[in-house]
């Protein structure tokens, strides 16, 4: 396991992921990438740390380039474990390094997971010269962490972007250049939407912050490292956190016998006659995490569920408190389903949506047992309406 350089005197040398399939309920059909950077001047430094269970691989890739020993300056830009697992164990190797991390959140959040190692907190604008380069601390809080910080190195003006503008995606290829860049986009979106979008605000700010750094490659924490496509990420950043809409709803279901998924096509079908692009996801094939990387941008959602014992379905439970904890901007919303004597789903549906801030299209919409042609018809209808009505 060689280390991966990016330049001359810094490189990639973290752990690759290819079996994870589930973080945090977020399903990583691609696995991912742990990543860490190596820096060899005349303070050897390590930015970040692996999960723990990778500390080998790490290990063997510092030794490809540099006894580990000889390291004197980690950086830690975020606590989670997934960055920082292995700090303990590479100060067992590097008895003398000494740990930088966030002022106040960084050192509080090290400490509650491994102790007091003797971290050294840093604020904004503070520097660190480790030879020929120089270290910039820049916080950038609650994105998605108290604790989060990105590191920006000069003269090779390399952004260690920690969590941002990362991907739940494991690869040989550590480039932009070098990766299936499609996919690439798609997993950056998929992590932006469950990792990242609650906190478009302080995102918002962080892009500022870096606004006027002269960035020639960006590192994160996961995924490919970005060096010629810096403007393409960067604008769907931007997009991103200002909370843009396209023009797609997202129509969410569970079905028992094929009421309410007749239910969603109708409402399918109302969209698509305002020129809508409607994506359809049934909860029984979908997983939570790629129905919401295209429901973070969508300005219409419909969401529906038969009644099963007095309640929603499981399924539809499940999806809107995922939802709720990861709305990033406010959309206009149906509640709607199918039932047999009760009836309670589509105002349950209603009412958990309404606790999003979404606001109501229609009033919830119930069909009883089977609906008639004539019923989804009127439904289509109705949808229609009140679609235009909505964009006028």
């Amino acid at each position: 396991m060689k280390a991966m350089q990016i330049c001359e005197g810094v490189y990639w040398v973290g752990a690759i992921d290819w079996n994870l399939r589930n973080f945090h309920g977020y399903e990583t059909e691609k696995g991912s990438t742990y990543n860490a950077y190596l820096i060899v001047d005349e303070k050897i430094t390590l930015i970040d740390t692996v999960k723990e269970g990778f500390f080998g691989e790490m290990l063997e890739r510092i030794s490809s380039v540099i006894d580990p020993a000889k390291i004197d300056v980690i950086v830690s830009n975020h606590a989670e474990p997934d960055h920082s697992g292995c700090l303990p164990q590479i100060l067992q190797v590097a008895k003398n390094a000494k740990v930088y991390t966030a002022f106040g959140a960084g050192v509080k959040d090290l400490s509650a997971y491994y102790g007091d190692l003797g971290y050294t907190g840093v604020k904004a604008g503070e520097q660190l010269c480790i030879g020929k380069r120089t270290l910039s601390f820049v916080p950038t809080p609650m994105v998605h962490w108290p604790d989060n910080m990105v590191t920006f190195m000069t003269p090779e003006n390399i952004l260690f972007s920690n969590d941002a503008f990362g991907q739940h995606y494991a690869s040989d290829e550590r480039l932009d250049t070098e990766c299936d860049l499609p996919e690439a986009y798609i997993q950056a979106r998929k992590y932006y939407a469950n990792i990242v979008q609650p906190y478009g605000m302080q995102t918002g700010k962080a892009l500022a912050a870096c606004a006027g750094l002269p960035i020639r490659t960006i590192c994160p924490s996961h995924g490919i490292i970005w060096t010629q496509h810096i403007p393409d990420i960067l604008a769907l950043y931007k997009s991103w956190a200002g909370g843009e809409y396209d023009d797609t709803a997202v129509i969410v279901f569970d079905t028992m016998w094929h009421s309410t998924e007749a239910m969603a096509h109708a409402i399918e079908s109302g969209f698509l006659a305002c020129g809508l692009k409607p994506r359809l996801y049934n909860l029984h094939y979908c997983h939570n995490s790629d129905i919401i990387a295209d429901a973070m941008t969508a300005k219409y959602i419909a969401v529906g569920s038969p009644t099963l014992n007095n309640n929603m379905m499981p399924s539809v439970a499940s999806f809107l408190t995922y939802f709720r904890g990861l709305t990033g901007n406010k959309k206009k919303s149906i509640a709607f389903g199918s039932y047999g004597w009760g009836g309670q789903s589509p105002d349950q549906v209603h009412e958990a949506l309404a606790g999003c801030k979404c606001e109501a299209l229609l009033p919830p919409v119930r069909i009883a047992y089977k609906p008639t042609a004539e019923q989804l018809e009127k439904l289509t209808a109705e949808v229609t309406e009140a679609v235009k009505n909505s964009q006028n």
